[in-house]
């Protein structure tokens, strides 16, 4: 196209002819400018002339390697060498005759740990996966401090159970999951609980619960601290709650307020990540029938003044259909065909 365009500009004009032709006159510019070179490869550098020679640096590679130095460091070796009054080379150029044969590494005995695979676990339905941690609440006095034991339920964020204690237990732990259970009659096979390494998490009599009852467990990776973010969520909810006090005067103090915090979450607030609904809401089954309250609510305000709603009308946000602990990058279950997929936010 280009040429002809130089065909016919000399007759008609650059411009008509790039006009006739539909060709931009920038790239007639551009082809009629010469095309630079590649730029020549450089030579190859000359070595130094204090440069070993190739002879010079296998000599040196084998008196490394000898029997003698095998299992010195240079250090050793350059020392040990010039007290013999003999001079191969610098100590640096010993450790570059070694990293040019890949034979420089750490000789220490170093702990290396496994890489251990992400936990993951989906909640899909209310009492399929708990999750449960330990935080500290501050006491009245220095260096005093209570714990709080919180159980939550993944998929509808409900504290299924909790226990303050002056003290860290995987007996207590044990007494408060078997209270849980029972409460929500939890059947063999029906439950994952999930939490950290805590010494109470993997205590013997937690353990022994678990297989007695028929319970899934879940442990967080070694110092991971984003394995259990719900429970994490749940302690940060509450600390920055507005009644939350400096210091607990005692025990007695923290679980008064613990109860009135938990009537107060799980009855009363509105979860952003659960569309707005409450934890018991939804733990209970009644999330739908609420949303279609909500959603007659905004039709009946969309029909009566629809220019107030730029984007058509409004649907109320709902909750997640899965609810995971690091979810994997693509489904584990493909949705039917014509069937929505459903929300995977954590």
């Amino acid at each position: 196209m280009i040429q002809q365009v130089e065909t016919l500009a000399p007759l008609v004009g650059v411009q008509a002819a790039c006009e006739a032709l539909d060709v931009p006159r920038s790239s007639l510019y551009a082809a009629r400018q010469p095309k630079p070179q590649p730029p020549a490869e450089p030579a190859a550098k000359a070595p130094p002339p204090n440069a070993l020679t190739p002879a010079e640096k296998t000599a040196v590679l084998a008196e490394l390697n000898s029997q003698r130095f095998a299992d010195q460091t240079p250090y050793e070796i350059y020392a040990q060498l010039l007290d013999e009054q003999c001079y191969l080379c610098s100590l640096r150029t010993y450790y570059r005759v070694l990293a040019e044969n890949q034979a420089v590494g750490d000789r220490r005995r170093q702990l290396r740990h496994p890489a251990r695979k992400p936990p993951q676990v989906v909640a899909r339905r209310p009492n399929q996966v708990w999750v449960w941690d330990i935080t500290k609440l501050p006491g009245a006095l220095r260096y005093q401090c209570f714990y709080l034991y919180l159980v939550l339920d993944l998929f509808s964020r409900f504290i299924v159970g909790w226990m303050i204690a002056d003290r860290q237990s995987g007996d207590y732990a044990k007494e408060l999951l078997a209270k849980s259970f029972q409460r929500f009659e939890i059947e063999p096979q029906q439950l994952t609980v999930h939490s950290d390494n805590g010494s109470p998490m993997t205590a013997k009599p937690v353990e022994w619960l678990f297989a007695d009852l028929g319970i899934g467990s879940s442990l967080s990776r070694p110092h991971v601290a984003n394995d259990n973010p719900h429970a994490e969520a749940g302690f940060k909810t509450a600390k920055y709650h507005p009644t939350y006090p400096e210091r607990f005067d005692d025990l007695t103090h923290a679980q008064n307020w613990m109860r009135d915090f938990e009537r107060w979450y799980c009855y009363e607030h509105h979860h952003t990540a659960l569309g707005l609904m409450t934890p018991a809401v939804v733990h209970f089954g009644q999330a739908d029938e609420l949303w279609l309250k909500r959603q007659a609510v905004l039709q009946a305000a969309y029909l009566a003044h629809p220019e107030r709603f730029s984007r058509g009308q409004p649907t109320p946000p709902r909750w997640a259909g899965e609810v995971w602990i690091n979810a994997p990058s693509k489904s584990l279950e493909l949705p039917a065909p014509g069937e929505k997929e459903p929300d995977r936010r954590a």
